[in-house]
């Protein structure tokens, strides 16, 4: 079980998690408390309309916010 789970932190996870698109969040654990989020975005352009063929273009951010 995680040790003081601020709201601070909850809140951070939750904003992070309404404001991606496309991409991951990683939580960092360490004995029990959490220590990092890791939040990897990927934001896609295209000049044409979206299809299948050309979909798979894609730019990568990380941001890292340690708590």
């Amino acid at each position: 079980m995680l040790k003081n789970l601020s709201q601070e932190k909850i809140d951070y996870i939750l904003q992070a998690l309404e404001a991606i698109e496309y991409g991951s969040i990683l939580i960092v654990v360490h004995d029990s408390q959490i220590i990092q989020v890791e939040r990897t975005e990927k934001k896609r352009f295209s000049t044409e309309p979206p299809t299948p063929k050309n979909r798979r273009s894609q730019a990568s951010t990380k941001k890292k916010l340690f708590i």
